[in-house]
């Protein structure tokens, strides 16, 4: 039995703030509830709806006859009411004229820690995105499921071994509203399961302008193992995992279509939700639509944002199964299985693949990183597969982060502007509520593990509040095998000597979580355990248990050092650095993901990626002998090179260098800006167009896609006549070929010649492009001749050649169907 306090008057808006995860934003928003009972904010995880379920009403009396507490709180709901009702766009979003949003679907969002519904970067940076978009007043939905438990809390014992527990989440302690009718009935949406229906609920949770549709099973219209497939994020087999993926993707779009949602967008945050492609598809199906034609105008205006370039990261699931959970909406649609099962497909292995879907039923794709898009579109070159990869229709917006959540609020704007003395000062305060933090955790740690007080002591020696001028590195992150946590231990005596020596004492943390079902990673941790646990290395080196938001926040913005060392290219993005490089913390990472692009000389420090043809072993020790001698001849000499005040001059100008060189680059505002301008606003419009006029668009597209791909095995190009071997600049040389259209159209088709000079020592090669006219004259034999008179524009040795691929006015991507034919010189 929970007995609730009731909420004085005076305090009656305090419900409202708990209920609008914009409190996960605004810290003096949380400090309201801090300042009501700090022992029991902290046991409720920093939830303001699990608090005022919980306090003490006496408290809550107190804190309503405190004068200085309700002018805290009139500040903060002046806050709260200006930034709701101030509805004016920002940025791009100020030239979105549709009331209609974007529907952004996502397994996981990472808001607070408040609301565990999140394991990692994918669902930190969901939170991040709807975030941006309530700030720049985008219209913006968020669709994803509520689950009871989330993900895991993990412990550590001694030896460093992950225990995983897993808390049911009481619904009525979270920020979300269940979504009823008029009639106070709850809103339900069906999903069709072999043999069943599955219903799911609706919630909502705000997130300041921002709605996120959230959907749970566990409710007694369901049986027991439905009731339980929102029970646990990422949990159960491969079943499971498929029957959450529908429940998102299909459930999902009919939980918008019930609440009257038309979105003019949608984005798929990675291929989980994929399955919502087939859920529109059926929609217009059943209105007499052709399958093709409808799978036209879905893919118009779907965005499919890929954040994995691990292929397992990437979900497959047997064809026999995906029959079996869609063989009645196949004969629904009337198509054959297989033309359903052919969307899955992918050129690197049987099965289901749900990136293959999200491919072909999106018509705007994109990578998360620049480095990401180079690695991705090899990856998924075989979907294009006779383009080369660096012009297939795989875009990139490098990922940002929310920096109200993220920067510490002690930093005033232009923070990089102050005083050296006021900004080393700052960062002080920083780490020592980082430590303290820190102190707590390991603290209760070590005693759940029966460790001793004068143990504890050694362990918490550098850990000093009084002390923060040691130098301090972090690690915090998924524990993931290629993220190589234990790397600076690949030389153990090297290692000691950096972080041993008594004059320039280094203080380094680990954090993270390795997957339950990922035991090289659990034995990274370990292996780290193992380490701090020397006698040289005790007290030098700790692991923190349980790494959440809230460490999070601790770490990004206490730390001197941010340590990240993947294996490259396999970073797809990353946002912790982001985090560090903004709150003044200085980066030491390999460049990959955002580091390949954030990082200059002067606002951190470059691990460059060994050669690719050394074996794993030696690309180990040459980027970890790297590491060392960064530490060991940079940042721990600069970090210790102190004035007469105590302070280096030199660490704070970088630390300066670097907010002021990554804040703006790579604050999520940014982000969604290049969302909106890239991709939102044409997928927006390709929607509208290709629905008008009875689908008019997308049946001409389909039509003309089909009698391509029927054509195109015998299109050929071949040379009539070349241009002479040497021409004077600005003299003009005719060229003619011929391509065997076999039975296209002169215009379906481009002719196009490039042209390169890659003599001059460039990395690429200079480039130009030109494209040859259809001849009046109809085909001759089959055969259609194209023409151009051609002045080249460039000096030197050159080489050109000349190549045929279908062109529409309607594509998004010129090279949208992946067919070329070549003829070369």
């Amino acid at each position: 039995m929970e007995v609730r306090p009731r909420l004085p008057q005076p305090l009656g808006r305090l419900e409202e703030i708990a209920g609008d995860l914009w409190y996960s934003w605004y810290r003096p928003a949380r400090e309201l509830f801090a300042e009501i009972d700090p022992v029991l904010w902290e046991a409720v995880s920093h939830s303001p709806r699990a608090f005022l379920r919980t306090v003490d009403e006496s408290k809550l009396e107190h804190a309503a006859s405190d004068t200085a507490f309700l002018e805290h709180m009139r500040s903060v709901l002046a806050a709260y009411d200006g930034y709701l009702g101030d509805a004016r766009p920002r940025g791009a979003a100020a030239e979105w004229t549709r009331s209609a949003p974007v529907a952004y679907f996502c397994a996981e969002f990472g808001l607070h820690e408040s609301f565990p519904m999140y394991s990692g970067g994918l669902g930190i940076l969901a939170g991040d995105h709807c975030k941006a978009a309530s700030d720049q007043r985008l219209p913006f939905v968020g669709v994803g499921l509520l689950y009871r438990q989330g993900y895991f809390t993990q412990r550590l014992d001694v030896e460093g071994a992950q225990q995983v527990e897993y808390h049911d989440a009481d619904f009525e302690h979270l920020p979300i509203t269940l979504l009823k009718r008029e009639d106070g009935s709850e809103i339900r949406v069906p999903v069709s399961f072999p043999d069943r229906t599955l219903w799911l609920r609706l919630w909502e949770a705000r997130v300041g302008h921002v709605r996120l549709v959230l959907m749970d099973s566990d409710f007694d219209e369901n049986d027991e193992p439905d009731r339980d497939l929102t029970h646990r994020l990422y949990g159960g087999d491969r079943v499971h995992r498929l029957e959450q993926e529908i429940a998102l993707g299909v459930g999902g779009a009919r939980a918008l279509e019930a609440l009257g949602i038309q979105p003019a967008a949608w984005h798929i945050n990675e291929g989980h939700a994929a399955f919502l492609i087939i859920e529109r598809v059926r929609r217009i199906v059943a209105g007499g639509v052709p399958f093709a034609v409808a799978l036209e105008a879905v893919a118009a205006n779907v965005v499919f944002t890929t954040h994995t370039a691990v292929p397992a990261g990437h979900d497959r699931f047997e064809e026999a199964v995906i029959e079996g959970y869609f063989g009645g909406l196949c004969r629904e649609m009337g198509i054959e299985p297989s033309t359903l099962l052919a969307l899955g497909v992918s050129p690197d292995g049987p099965g289901f693949n749900m990136t293959a879907l999200a491919l072909r039923g999106s018509r705007s794709r994109n990578a998360v990183s620049r480095i990401h898009a180079q690695v991705t579109s090899k990856m998924l070159q075989g979907f294009w597969p006779e383009v080369d990869a660096t012009e297939n229709p795989i875009g990139y917006v490098t990922n940002g982060v929310h920096v109200p959540t993220f920067l510490a609020s002690e930093w005033p704007p232009s923070a990089h502007e102050l005083p050296d003395a006021d900004f080393w000062s700052i960062h002080q305060r920083l780490k020592t509520r980082a430590l303290k933090h820190i102190a707590t955790r390991m603290r209760a740690r070590h005693l759940r593990n029966q460790g001793s007080e004068p143990h504890l002591e050694r362990l918490l020696r550098l850990v000093d509040f009084q002390r923060t001028d040691v130098l301090t590195i972090g690690f915090a992150r998924r524990f993931a095998t290629y993220k190589r946590a234990a790397m600076i231990f690949d030389d153990l005596d090297w290692a000691r000597e950096l972080l041993c020596d008594p004059k320039r004492p280094v203080l380094l943390l680990f954090a993270g979580k390795a997957h339950p079902a990922d035991h090289p990673g659990q034995d990274v941790i370990r292996r780290i355990a193992e380490v701090a646990a020397m006698p040289d290395f005790e007290g030098k080196v700790l692991l923190l248990e349980n790494y959440d938001l809230h460490l999070s926040r601790r770490l990004v913005a206490g730390v001197d050092v941010w340590l990240n060392n993947p294996v490259y290219p396999l970073e797809a993005s990353g946002t912790s650095g982001m985090k560090a490089g903004m709150n003044g913390v200085l980066n030491l990472s390999v460049l990959d993901g955002w580091w390949g692009e954030g990082y200059e000389p002067g606002n951190g420090w470059a691990i460059r990626p060994a050669a690719p043809h050394l074996d794993a072993q030696a690309r180990d020790r040459e980027e970890a002998r790297t590491l060392y001698e960064l530490l060991q001849d940079h940042v721990i000499p600069l970090y210790y090179d102190r004035d007469g005040d105590g302070r280096s001059p030199g660490w704070i100008a970088m630390a300066k260098r670097s907010m002021a060189t990554l804040l703006p680059k790579y604050d999520a505002r940014r982000m969604l800006d290049e969302y909106i301008d890239h991709f939102y606003q044409s997928a927006a419009h390709a929607g509208e167009r290709f629905a008008a006029d009875g689908f008019a668009a997308a049946r001409e597209l389909s039509g003309w896609r089909s009698k391509v791909e029927g054509a195109w095995p015998g299109v050929e190009v071949r040379w009539v006549s070349a241009l002479p071997p040497r021409v004077t600049l600005g003299d003009r040389a005719r060229l003619e070929a011929e391509v065997r259209l076999n039975g296209l159209d002169p215009d379906d088709v481009r002719v196009e010649m490039l042209v390169e000079r890659g003599d001059r020592g460039a990395p690429q090669p200079d480039r130009l492009s030109a494209f040859l006219r259809a001849d009046p004259q109809p085909p001759h034999d089959g055969w259609q001749r194209y023409g151009l008179d051609y002045a080249p524009a460039l000096c030197g040795g050159l080489s050109y050649s000349l190549r045929v691929y279908p062109f529409h006015r309607l594509l998004a991507h010129h090279f949208e169907l992946g067919r070329t034919a070549w003829s070369s010189t």
